[in-house]
């Protein structure tokens, strides 16, 4: 058996995690991360996993299994790895995935370095609804959860093959109501505690107090544009918007408008009808992929692509956005057999081959829709 650190956030999830890998037998360590300054205090209704109360569950549930607990504190990786992203993006105009730079820069970098360091731990185990297994080609992949409502593999596309070789995801084969009935079973004191609804670091939904508070933003009105480039109102500062926002424009025209481009150069923000905002068209940058490059190693390919983590998968063909573009990252162009609407920039685009995750990368700025068409042979990845 292994020695494994888990990483336990006080939720029911990481907490069954912990409990399944003790229950065979493996030697299991706790630990809770400290990230950033919310951990100095409570949250509401117990809905934060990086709060003192989650802290204090995840204590409780390591003395109910009788393994050793420890505070790890992961700020300084945090602020650098995922808050200051955050931050930048919004500014930026864009919209941000700060799950996916945590699992990659964080519970699955700093988180597993530590580990293996310090506690001399063979792999960290978290409490994701993902499954890992070994390909014919002897590479490890990530594969989707059994629960597909659950599953969390959209926010994990960016882990690379020494990350996952040393990851473990418990769960993967059980459905939420499944793991609620383990918690129950072992009498584990977060088994009906409700699940994280926020993002941690913004303890009140609103991320525009975090933008105030960590980065100094000052809300500047600016001008609210259609698409015709006509003033049609004004608005109260670009990092306050995302693409596809329909509510809180704060101007009425007749049918529903959505946000369809951010300007933070000039502060202006255009409007569009819901039909503007789809697009068959997707340029990815910073792509990488699981297996360390394409698949096949060949350009183009198929998969399916999901601009969201709730988003259907939708049919594509990939290929670099340039004939020169190395296969193992940079920028690749996804033309999908339907449209896909509210593509924001920033954003995690992840592709998949049937269940297994191929890679992925950041949502770039709209390019044209009519780019030459795809030619050549395909190379299909089984999507």
């Amino acid at each position: 058996m292994s020695r494994i650190l888990v990483a336990m956030s006080g939720g029911v999830d990481s907490s069954v995690a912990a409990a399944l890998l003790h229950q065979q037998g493996h030697e299991v360590v706790g630990v809770w991360m400290r990230l950033h300054d919310v951990a100095d205090s409570y949250s509401e209704f117990k809905k934060s996993c990086c709060s003192l109360d989650a802290a204090d569950d995840a204590r409780r549930v390591a003395a109910q299994l009788d393994i050793p607990f420890y505070v790890m504190n992961l700020e300084r990786e945090f602020d650098a790895g995922v808050l200051q992203p955050f931050l930048d993006a919004y500014l930026s105009g864009e919209t941000p995935s700060p799950c996916v730079d945590c699992n990659t820069y964080v519970k699955f970098g700093a988180l597993l370095g530590r580990a293996r360091h310090l506690y001399e731990c063979e792999a960290v185990a978290t409490g994701h609804y993902a499954r890992r297994d070994v390909g014919p080609d002897g590479r490890s992949r990530l594969l989707r959860a059994r629960d597909a409502d659950k599953d969390q593999t959209y926010f994990m596309y960016g882990l690379r093959q020494d990350q996952l070789d040393h990851a473990r995801f418990p769960l993967g084969e059980l459905t939420k109501p499944e793991v609620r009935d383990v918690a129950r079973g072992l009498g584990l004191a977060t088994a009906d505690k409700p699940e994280s609804q926020e993002i941690c670091f913004v303890p009140g939904g609103d991320y525009r107090v975090a933008l105030r508070e960590r980065a100094g933003w000052v809300p500047e009105t600016g001008d609210l544009l259609d698409g015709d480039g006509e003033r049609v109102g004004e608005h109260g500062g670009t990092p306050a918007f995302t693409v596809g926002q329909r509510k809180g424009i704060g101007v009425a025209l007749g049918e529903p408008r959505y946000v369809s481009r951010i300007d933070p150069l000039t502060n202006t923000i255009t409007l569009g009808r819901r039909q503007d905002l789809e697009t068959t068209t997707i340029e990815l940058e910073r792509a990488s992929f699981v297996a360390g490059d394409a698949p096949a190693g060949r350009d183009p390919f198929r998969a399916h692509i999901r601009i969201r983590h709730r988003a259907t998968p939708i049919g594509a063909i990939v290929r670099p956005a340039t004939p020169s573009e190395p296969a193992r990252g940079g920028r690749w162009l996804v033309e999908t057999d339907i449209p896909v609407w509210a593509a924001a920039p920033g954003q995690a685009a992840v592709l998949y081959d049937g269940e297994v995750v191929l890679g992925g990368g950041r949502i770039a700025r709209p390019v044209p829709v009519d780019r030459p068409a795809v030619t050549g042979e395909l190379v299909r990845s089984g999507a």
